[in-house]
């Protein structure tokens, strides 16, 4: 990741035009700044590629990916920061980079609801927008120029977001609070076996599940599979494991502490491989479950928005289990796991993808979806009229080697601000890691539970 460069000077002719605004501008059109320009349907920012405006995955400021807005008479024009005098425009039905004083750079900038805008061609019914994709196949990186709908709103989200000062205790709800979560907590090397002998020679973490409540590690990433013995936390399977943990064990262990920690909140991530029916007995079998778990889908948080922590630690609700299994497959099958309390996290939840590469060597810092493929398009900008998911943010490599584990962690907080919350467009609630006792992991926990991104 590279030092953030000072963003280059504007020309003197779009210095001039800032201002004043157009005549027509309102109060939902952004001032003029520096911006990410993303797509509303796919959550990728625009950007140039030698010219192509293409969309790519949110890379911060080292892909070509900021433009700024500036006003140009009764238009608009989108200014790349890398290249002064170059502009976001129009050329056939292709977007392309031009010369900012050329009439194919400007745009009419309207808000389209839910903060969102389309930029069109003046005098043409034609806008910017992602071409629309092939069956089963994802969205082309090619913007084009056509016609308006859902392809063509964006948003602009500025580079330098204002934030707010963190409410205070009795005010702060649970999507405005973030937590340091452990990437696969069960392997430790400490309460058990969670893989082939030559896998244990690298766990994820150090130190077992109690130590990781006691230093503060609030999100628990679990991997499940299936066994006769029930639910097993294992790494890809359980074969040649020896002294593996059974999922219910570190369940007990986090409903112990929070029995003793009344004022605590703890949330479990299952990558689930079990059936339903399984993990509801694996359940069962924790003392004082029911007395914490947490039920969103039963208190209207889809649309009255998350809850206060301190209504929800005075319920008592302090646990929240979620799977990354599919629902449709339960639906099949008879039994979906929110009927016994498991929340399908794809519902209530965004989150980034898993990796930034290998365990040494190069990285890729980019923040984009998971779950973006041909089948699937959840964009981490996702949200809904009085509900935003809470956000899930990886930041740790395929291998867990502690070395760079360390480093990594140092450059957690600049990852989150530079590259993930504009991304997303709201603040990271777990930041997960390998390693969290290397690196300082819980400083940028401190830093993002200072403020508040609107």
């Amino acid at each position: 990741m590279r030092t953030p460069h000072v963003l280059l000077a504007t020309t003197a002719a779009l210095a001039a035009a800032v201002v004043p605004l157009p005549a027509n501008a309102t109060t939902t059109v952004p001032a003029p700044g520096t911006y990410y320009l993303q797509s509303a349907t796919t959550g990728l920012d625009a950007a140039d590629n030698a010219g192509a405006v293409e969309q790519h995955r949110p890379k911060g400021d080292e892909d070509h990916q900021q433009w700024r807005l500036a006003a140009s008479g009764s238009s608009y024009v989108l200014e790349s920061t890398d290249a002064t005098g170059s502009c976001l425009g129009r050329s056939g039905d292709q977007a392309r980079t031009v010369a900012c004083t050329d009439p194919d750079a400007a745009w009419e900038l309207t808000p389209a609801g839910a903060d969102r805008h389309t930029l069109k061609a003046p005098g043409a019914e034609r806008y910017l927008t992602v071409a629309d994709k092939p069956s089963g196949a994802t969205y082309p990186a090619q913007l084009a120029i056509g016609a308006s709908g859902t392809l063509a709103t964006w948003y602009l989200t500025p580079v330098a977001p204002a934030t707010n000062p963190m409410p205070p205790q009795d005010r702060r709800t649970l999507d405005q609070v973030t937590f340091l979560t452990a990437h696969n907590a069960y392997a430790n090397g400490v309460d058990g076996g969670f893989a082939p002998p030559f896998v244990n020679l690298v766990p994820n973490q150090t130190r077992g599940i109690d130590r990781q409540l006691a230093d503060g590690v609030r999100g628990f990433m679990l991997d499940i599979h299936q066994t006769p013995d029930g639910a097993i936390l294992c790494h890809n399977s359980c074969t040649l494991v020896s002294r593996p943990v059974a999922l219910w064990v570190d369940l007990q262990r986090m409903v112990d502490f929070l029995e003793t920690h009344p004022d605590q909140f703890v949330t479990v991530f299952l990558e689930d491989y079990v059936d339903p029916e399984v993990l509801r007995s694996e359940l069962a079998r924790v003392n004082g479950l029911s007395d914490v778990l947490y039920r969103p889908d039963r208190t209207g948080v889809r649309q009255n928005g998350w809850p206060k922590m301190v209504d929800l630690i005075a319920a008592g609700q302090r646990l929240l289990i979620f799977t990354d299994h599919s629902r449709s497959a339960d639906e099949s099958a008879g039994l979906t796991r929110d009927s016994f309390g498991v929340m399908y996290q794809r519902e209530w939840t965004v989150e980034n993808y898993w990796s930034m590469g290998a365990g040494v060597g190069s990285s890729d810092w980019s923040c984009y979806s998971r779950w973006y493929d041909a089948n699937t398009n959840i964009p981490l900008t996702r949200t809904e009229p009085g509900f935003r998911p809470l956000f899930v943010m990886n930041h740790f490599r395929d291998a867990a080697i502690a070395a760079t584990a360390s480093t990594d962690n140092t450059k957690l907080a600049d990852r989150a601000r530079r590259f993930c919350l504009p991304a997303a467009r709201k603040k990271p609630n777990f930041l997960a890691v390998d390693h969290y006792d290397l690196g300082d992991p819980a400083s940028a926990v401190r830093e993002l539970n200072t403020y508040t991104y609107p």
